[in-house]
């Protein structure tokens, strides 16, 4: 199905070339954090059709379930816990090409094959993921990387 619709929407590139311009202009000028990460998470799942993309912000030392596109979601995470945990203690972006192979993974959904997580960052500080989940094995590389942290970098 990812080939079916990279063949409609053009290379991964050009997804995102003609995406990142319409997540800026959804988010330019709106103060409020939660309408601008349920309208970032959509329009990645609309371009995607990723499994599951949503966001995770730090709450009382957990990362607490935010806005999402996906099916049901794992509600609380702790630090150091699965792909999104992990991201968040290190404060870095991690590619995972086969979930079942990451130690202490946290299948929310029996269904993800593949991860990406890329922490929002604030004054050196992380609160809150990205994490986003692929039906693919492979699902994720070094093109996400970098305009996922691209599209996170505009979050304030």
């Amino acid at each position: 199905m990812a080939e079916d619709l990279s063949i409609i929407k053009g290379n991964k590139e050009e997804q995102y070339a003609s995406l990142l311009p319409q997540i800026k202009a959804l988010i330019t000028g709106e103060p409020d954090q939660v309408a601008n990460l349920a309208n970032i998470a959509a329009a990645l799942k609309e371009q995607f059709g990723w499994l599951w993309t949503g966001f995770y912000l730090v709450k009382e030392n957990e990362l607490v379930l935010g806005p999402f596109q996906g099916p049901v979601a794992c509600t609380r995470i702790r630090k150091g816990r699965g792909v999104c945990g992990a991201s968040w203690e290190q404060a870095a972006t991690l590619i995972v090409p086969d979930v079942e192979k990451f130690p202490g993974h946290i299948a929310c959904s029996s269904l993800s094959r593949s991860e990406i997580v890329i922490p929002l960052i604030r004054n050196g500080e992380v609160f809150g993921v990205l994490d986003v989940d692929s039906v693919e094995l492979n699902g994720f590389d070094e093109t996400d990387k970098k305009f996922l942290e691209e599209i996170v970098s505009w979050i304030e």
